[in-house]
Order: C-alpha cells, then sequence, then structure tokens
C-alpha cells in the first residue's frame, strides 16, 4: 500500500505589511472573475506527464485581468518561448504557491519589473526569482492578463497550487475553486490483459477488447469473461464538467475483486519527479499507436508512481479455475459523481487461440543496467532506467539512417546516439546537425554536439536518426507595415521569421542602433514590437532585425520607416 499524499499546512512566513489572507487555511479565491469552465483538470492524463494543474477557458479571450488568489509576493517569474510561456509564481504564508500560465503580459508593477531586466540582459527570455518582499501581492489584486503563450493551443488560464515545501503540485479544486459539476464520469472502452505466458482472456493470450452495456440503474455491465491465471483490465475513460463538452481527466479509479479493494488511485497530487511514469500507467503502445490512452488498474514493473491508496496484488487478479469473480471499477471526479462498470469473471482453462510472442533480437537490455551498442557509422548508449522493463531492441543502420527501435516503446532517461562524420569535408562541417526522421521522413532537429570527429545527441524517442544538412538562412518577412512607411499612429511592429530545417536559435533587433525588446511567438512565427517599450526620438528610423537558425546560417533584415 502506496501512503496517500498528505496536505500540508502551516508554513507561516513573516508577512510584514502584506495584505491578510482571509478565509480558512486551504481556502483561495479565484483567480478570474469569470465562472471557472475547465479544459482541462488535475492529473489528466497528458503526453508523457500528467497535467500539473488546471486550464481555465477565457472566453476564446485573450487579456482578461488575473487576480491573486491569496496575498503574498511573487517568488519567481519565467518567460520562455513554449512550456508555460510567460508565467508568475506567488507564495502565499500558509505554505502554498500558486502558478499562473500562458499570459498575455504581467499587471503594471510586474511588468515594469521584468522589462526593466529585460532590456539590461537585452534578452525576451527571462527567469528571475525577485527577493522576499521586492514584489508584494494582496489577494485580488491583478497581477497578470490571460493569453496563449508558450505551447499553449489556445487562450486559456493555466493555474496550479503547489506545496511550497517540496514543490508538489496539488488539486486545485481541493482548495475551495468553485466549478460546476453534475455530470458523472464516461467510461468509453474496456480491456483485458493476460498478465503471464500461461494467463488467458476469452482464449486470448493478449490484449482484449471487452463488450459492455449500460444498465436500468445507470451501471454498466460487461459481458461475462472466461479466464485463467493472472489477467488485469484497463479503461479509458474521462470526465466533462458542466458547461462544457471537453473530456477532461477523471480524479480517481477504484478497482474492487469480490469487494476487495484491488486497486485505488486518485489525483490529489504527485510530484514532477515522478510524472513521467504516466508512460507505465497507460498501454504506451497502444497509445503510440493510436493516440488514445488505456489506463491500466494494474502496476507493471518500473512503475514507480505514488498516486497509489491501496494496491492488492499489484492490482493482477489471479484467476483459479471453476471460481466466479465481480470485478467493479468505480470512476470518481472531484464532485462526487461516479461511474460504475461490472465485470463478472468464471476461471476456465480454455485454449490460447491467438498471442503475442515477443521478437528476440542480439540487442537486449536489461532494464536497470546501462547499455551500448555500435552500430554502422554509429553508436547509441541506453543509461540504467532508460527502460522500465528488460527489452529486446531492433537495432539497424545503412549509409545514412540509423534505426533505433520503434517509437511504440517508451524510454524514461536520455539515450546518446554518436555519429561518426570523419567522412563529412571539414569546411561546412557545422551546417550538418542530427535529425529524427518523422513519419513523413521530414527531418527533426536534434541539439548536436560537435567533437573533432563525432556528433553526439540526446533524446528520449526512439526511431530513426540521420545526418541532415542546412546551408538555407532563415526569412524575415514584415507584416504590418512596409518599408520607409509613416508609422505614425501604430502601436507596434511586427514581423514573420521562419527557417525550412533546423529551426530558429536566436533574434536580435535595434532601433537606431538601441537594442530593442522583440517577443517572440514560434506558433505564429511572429516577432513583436511595442513602441511603448521605448520612446522613438528621430522621425526618420532604421530597424535591423538578424536571426539566425540552430547551425548558425544568419540573416539581416534592414527596414526604414518613418514616425511622429
Amino acid at each position: 500500500m502506496i501512503k496517500r499524499v498528505s496536505l500540508l499546512f502551516g508554513l507561516l512566513l513573516s508577512y510584514g505589511s502584506f495584505g491578510q489572507y482571509a478565509g480558512s487555511e486551504t481556502d483561495f479565491r479565484s483567480p478570474l472573475d469569470i465562472p471557472l469552465i475547465l479544459s482541462g483538470t488535475f492529473g489528466e492524463l497528458r503526453s508523457n506527464h500528467f497535467h500539473s494543474g488546471i486550464d481555465i477557458k477565457t472566453q476564446q479571450r485573450q487579456g482578461l485581468p488575473v487576480f491573486s488568489i491569496g496575498g503574498g509576493t511573487v517568488s519567481r517569474i519565467k518567460i520562455s518561448h513554449w512550456g508555460y510561456g510567460k508565467v508568475l509564481y506567488i507564495s502565499h504564508p500558509n505554505g502554498y504557491t500558486s502558478v499562473y500560465a500562458h499570459l498575455q503580459k504581467f499587471g503594471p508593477k510586474i511588468e515594469k519589473y521584468v522589462k526593466e531586466l529585460q532590456y539590461k540582459k537585452q534578452k525576451y527570455e527571462l527567469e528571475v526569482f525577485p527577493e522576499f518582499g521586492v514584489l508584494p501581492v494582496n489577494e485580488g489584486d491583478t497581477i497578470a492578463y490571460s493569453g496563449n503563450t508558450g505551447g499553449s493551443s489556445g487562450p486559456h488560464l493555466h493555474f496550479e497550487i503547489r506545496n511550497a515545501l517540496d514543490e508538489k503540485p496539488t488539486n486545485p479544486l481541493l482548495y475551495g475553486l468553485e466549478v460546476r459539476d453534475a455530470t458523472n464520469p464516461v467510461i468509453s472502452g474496456l480491456y483485458a490483459y493476460p498478465l503471464t505466458d500461461q494467463a488467458q482472456v476469452n482464449q486470448n493470450g493478449k490484449r482484449t477488447e471487452l463488450r459492455f452495456k449500460r444498465q436500468t440503474d445507470g451501471s454498466f455491465l460487461a459481458d461475462t469473461v472466461m479466464a485463467s491465471g493472472s489477467i488485469g483490465f484497463g479503461i479509458k475513460t474521462y470526465d466533462r464538467q458542466d458547461m462544457a463538452a471537453n473530456k477532461n481527466g477523471v480524479y480517481q479509479v477504484i478497482q474492487k475483486v469480490n469487494g476487495k479493494t484491488y486497486t485505488d488511485l486518485d489525483f490529489d497530487a504527485f510530484s514532477f519527479g515522478e510524472t513521467r511514469y504516466i508512460n507505465t500507467l497507460i498501454d504506451y503502445p497502444y497509445y503510440a499507436r493510436y493516440q488514445d490512452r488505456i489506463q491500466k488498474c494494474f502496476r507493471i514493473p518500473g512503475n514507480k508512481l505514488s498516486l497509489y491508496n491501496t494496491l492488492f496484488n499489484e492490482g493482477a487478479i489471479d484467476i483459479t479455475s471453476g471460481a466466479e469473480y465481480l470485478v467493479e471499477m468505480e470512476i470518481s471526479d472531484l464532485a462526487g459523481n461516479q461511474t460504475l462498470l461490472r465485470i463478472p469473471v468464471i476461471g476456465k482453462e480454455l485454449p490460447v487461440l491467438e498471442t503475442e510472442i515477443p521478437e528476440k533480437t542480439p540487442f537486449f537490455v536489461f532494464a536497470g543496467k546501462p547499455a551500448s551498442f555500435d552500430l554502422e557509422g554509429a553508436q547509441v548508449y541506453f543509461p540504467a532506467d532508460s527502460f522500465y522493463q528488460d527489452t529486446y531492441l531492433n537495432l539497424d543502420s545503412d549509409s545514412t539512417v540509423i534505426q533505433i527501435h520503434e517509437p511504440t516503446v517508451p524510454v524514461h532517461r536520455n539515450f546518446t546516439l554518436t555519429f561518426d562524420v570523419a567522412h563529412l569535408p571539414q569546411g561546412g562541417r557545422e551546417r550538418y546537425f542530427i535529425a529524427r526522421l518523422d513519419e513523413s521522413d521530414r527531418p527533426q532537429f536534434q541539439k548536436t554536439y560537435r567533437r573533432g570527429d563525432t556528433f553526439t545527441a540526446r533524446s528520449r524517442s526512439l526511431g530513426r536518426y540521420t545526418l541532415a544538412l542546412d546551408t538555407v538562412p532563415p526569412v524575415i518577412r514584415p507584416k504590418n507595415f512596409k518599408a520607409k512607411q509613416w508609422l505614425t499612429n501604430y502601436r507596434y511592429l511586427s514581423l514573420r521569421i521562419s527557417d525550412d530545417l533546423s529551426g530558429i536559435s536566436s533574434y536580435s533587433a535595434t532601433l537606431n542602433g538601441r537594442w530593442i525588446l522583440m517577443e517572440y511567438e514560434p506558433k505564429t512565427q511572429t516577432l513583436t514590437y511595442n513602441f511603448d517599450d521605448q520612446i522613438v526620438d528621430q522621425q526618420q528610423c532604421d530597424l535591423e532585425i538578424e536571426v539566425t537558425d540552430n547551425v548558425g546560417n544568419t540573416e539581416v533584415l534592414t527596414i526604414p520607416f518613418f514616425k511622429r
């Protein structure tokens, strides 16, 4: 049994002149003054991670005021092109940190503080940890405006509450935030897994989909299963809150066998250090093939998740011939809505008609040990614990492409791929890079380290790799203005920058010889300069943009314009 992560209270800090936090230790005000409608829930199953907060819809708009949920001090500010984009962290005196991400911009006082640092460092991307009390906030202060920066796929506010002692994200809906939810979770798929070579489900030795039907009492009943040996179950499930059609994550999954709890898993809290182990909770080969997630109710070797409150026999069910079992799946959301699925199982020895025989290759990796393999013109090194279980690998190479197994297998730690580049000409070698080929054979840039006659890259994605050559510089084009145009009433300048292969590495801009802050939005390939950032003290202006790609190709564009 793995203990539930308890909520922590009482880390009381000296609060000085900051506004006192009103209400109980566990209740905060809302970060937005609109009804909270969620497009993502805490713990939701995402690519290689659990969702660490809630995603709040912002009515398909940007620029909504974002409020501090309680008194405190700004403890961290980060601005990046991807990830959380513009994100703000506020430490509160009750031992929690609130996080506000994908912001359009910060509140006036914080924005001024950030801009001064950006101009001082002459850099858009920034991470700073203000000293305690430098940027105090009261409950309800406008600290930012909602946006769509970073890896966001649409306007929303990503919001978290973390335990300040260990930085564990906790479920924000445990802190008094109101989200209307009268809708039961949905079960969209049910699967059975024979867990040993001797086990079978309905004469099948591999994953088997099971049918189920809704009953008059609202519960669901699966067709009777004939099985033997050690088996496990997995489900596809999601939850919906009121006023939204989004398929969000559920809060709790309980599996019972003849009334005994075998598995009890919920999403109260988790650590960032364990989040990649999501790949052991889901059926990863199924996800890699169909982009849909089956959540397993049993634990496989390599699963180190702390989400389980109860885990009997690793969630596996040992079926005895002639015995009968009733397996019950209880799926719940945090509002208490529940969906029940019953699975009758009869123990019966049957011949296996279909099974999966793992392919054995010369390349075998023990999960807990490092492994290195020499290929034609390349070498691949896997550190210990790269894989969740012992694995046979398909490795191959020809004159141009290195095959490193298949992307249907998850990798937990970065492996190292090294290419011998002695055959490449010394002149121009710096324009080559290691690339991963996608399904359409398009090269995807991998950060490449060059040393002598070797190129090295690190990755956690299996698949095909090659050396690619990029000799074409980036392209720079104005979007909302033209050269020699009068821009008297313009609030901002907008340009599009793009690169055909290795991707944008860096950019910089000057206006009449002085560095200016350009905000880069990689999703739209847009650079933006706000005229409010720096006074234009000349009627005739020269804007110079320099953009460099990941292998050093550089493009410079100078554009004159006029402004009063």
